[in-house]
């Protein structure tokens, strides 16, 4: 029945409210015309919708790039409605076999517990916790036994999954592709249907398995499926891949006040209107302003992105953090200034021989990098500096006194104390 026509017209105007929040920014929701019975339902019910969200077992380290959800869920939850998130546990315990050259280490219950922890940390910085269910898929998958696992495969073929891309694509050429590796979009898709889940997010790339969700709740005689919200991917610092930490092209939600604020500052000014857009709260009218106002040139691309940068610390460590990195970085940058409150680093003399060391042992003991090879690249990239002078040699051996100035990039500084 279609609830629409049975609606008050302040119903309808609240239904409405929600849908144009919930659209913003989105790639595609599937199927539209559902999700609009679905928020009838609620508001005609008071009962919340159920927003689903799987999430990575493996070490957490959320960029803004994974932010783009995550504020679309905080959205449905100050519309009153109720995020479940799902930490794959039981998939991450057996690997994960996805064509990649190398499978992902196996995790412990302890890996999984305390990644969970850390998640919860971070992911708390945007999301109401009251409005806020974790979940682990262990608690329902690994009750199934053999029979229930013949059960769940037969809801599915396999020319349905094959419509996978890197499945598809691994067929046209030849390459294996291994039974069990069909059961990880199961399992995502069983957990939708464990939960029953009104809604699940999640970015572009995931389109098959959200689907499968969707494919599944309807396989077991759900009355109306799960509606599939289909994000945007935010291209990173570079301006044309996806942001990821693997590319270096990131910023970290963790990362220092500093080196947040200094690396939005490096954003590509034909991508500031999509990042507000996508990992702001910032209200539609202020971003039409923005747009038009970069648009018609009355505000600059420099002052857009301070107070975008401002936003991103302040939303993360808080207002005074937010104006110490915006002075921070007027000092080290457009005055071209060494700042005067430098972190100290105490390094061991049993590191040097005879008061030299290598650069690239220097940055690896520091902290600035995790392997020599990335000391090389920074190096060549003319990133280091001692004491205001750049080093161009990776392999030189330099010799170090207390109160050496050390300069990784343009926001890393250290003082050397013995």
């Amino acid at each position: 029945m279609d609830i629409w026509n049975h609606l008050s017209e302040e119903q309808k105007q609240e239904v409405q409210r929600q849908l144009s929040i919930i659209r913003r920014g989105v790639a595609e929701i599937i199927p539209e015309e559902a999700l609009v019975q679905k928020i009838a339902s609620s508001v005609v019910s008071g009962k919340p919708l159920k927003v689903k969200l799987g999430l990575d077992p493996s070490a957490p380290d959320i960029h803004i790039g994974h932010t783009v959800v995550l504020q679309k869920l905080r959205q449905f939850q100050d519309l009153g409605h109720e995020v479940q998130l799902i930490i794959g546990d039981f998939t991450g315990r057996i690997g994960d076999p996805t064509g990649k050259s190398e499978t992902r280490k196996q995790l412990t219950e302890d890996d999984v517990k305390r990644n969970a922890a850390t998640y919860e940390k971070q992911l708390y910085k945007l999301l109401d916790p009251k409005r806020t269910k974790f979940h682990f898929n262990s608690t329902w998958l690994e009750k199934m036994n053999f029979e229930d696992v013949l059960k769940l495969a037969a809801k599915v073929t396999v020319s349905r999954m094959l419509e996978r891309d890197d499945f598809a694509k691994r067929y046209e050429n030849h390459l294996p592709i291994h039974i069990h590796e069909f059961f990880y979009p199961l399992m995502q898709g069983f957990d939708s249907v464990s939960l029953e889940s009104d809604i699940e997010l999640g970015g572009t790339d995931q389109t098959f398995n959200i689907l499968m969700g969707r494919t599944l709740q309807s396989a077991f005689d759900y009355k109306d499926s799960q509606i599939a919200i289909l994000m945007p991917l935010l291209e990173g610092l570079d301006g044309i891949q996806k942001m990821s930490k693997s590319l270096g092209n990131y910023i970290g939600i963790d990362d220092s006040p500093n080196e947040m604020f200094g690396k939005t500052m490096s954003i590509p000014d034909n991508l500031m209107v999509k990042y507000y857009e996508l990992s702001t709260a910032i209200s539609s009218d202020d971003l039409l302003r923005l747009k038009k106002g970069l648009e018609d040139g009355i505000v600059h691309p420099r002052d857009a992105k301070v107070q975008l940068a401002k936003e991103y610390v302040r939303l993360y460590h808080g207002e005074q953090a937010a104006e110490q990195a915006e002075d921070y970085f007027i000092t080290v940058f457009q005055k071209g200034l060494i700042p005067e409150n430098i972190k100290e680093l105490h390094l061991s003399m049993d590191s040097l021989e005879k008061g030299r060391i290598s650069i690239s042992k220097l940055l690896v003991i520091l902290g600035f990098v995790t392997s020599n090879s990335e000391a090389r690249r920074s190096v060549i990239q003319g990133a280091i500096r001692l004491n205001g002078t750049k080093l161009l040699d990776a392999n030189e051996h330099v010799e170090i006194n207390n109160g050496d100035i050390i300069q990784a990039g343009k926001r890393k500084f250290a003082k050397i104390v013995f």
